[in-house]
């Protein structure tokens, strides 16, 4: 059982997948920042100093303090039970994001594989017959026109 699990685990696909979690973890948390300190802040200013993470409506006030909560964390910290639709709108634009992301990594990956492709020329799978000049496979051996014997 050990051998098995160790040839699977060191299939090439198994570990171009790890490879592929790790970078793609990092690449997670590389967009997370973006959104919430590059990309919000500004859309915020041009909404009217709003914050997004900051978006949230109370469905029930905590035991702690009353309603209303200045802040998100206020609100938790009191134990209100809310509905964070800020975070969530935050959460979509990095799927967005991400996913714009991994469509431009694909359209440059099939751009390179279509050029490989035209680069290579195709082996030819057919030749001319010496004789009659017709066309005949590479791989025949006597003509199917004229029946000469091919070299």
């Amino acid at each position: 059982m050990l051998n098995e699990f160790k040839k699977f685990a060191m299939r090439g696909n198994v570990v171009d997948m790890a490879v592929g979690i790790i970078i793609g973890g990092a690449f997670t948390t590389i967009v997370k920042s973006m959104v919430a300190d590059v990309i919000m802040p500004p859309i915020g200013i041009l909404m009217g100093g709003v914050d997004f993470a900051e978006l949230f409506i109370t469905l029930k006030e905590g035991t702690e303090v009353a309603a209303p909560y200045a802040t998100l964390a206020a609100a938790k910290a009191a134990g209100a039970v809310t509905i964070n639709y800020g975070i969530f709108i935050n959460a979509v634009i990095s799927f967005i994001i991400v996913a714009f992301a991994v469509f431009l990594l694909i359209k440059a990956m099939n751009n390179l594989k279509r050029k490989e492709e035209e680069a290579a020329p195709a082996e030819p799978t057919s030749k001319e017959c010496p004789h009659c000049i017709s066309q005949i496979p590479i791989k025949a051996s006597r003509c199917a026109c004229c029946t000469s014997e091919l070299a």
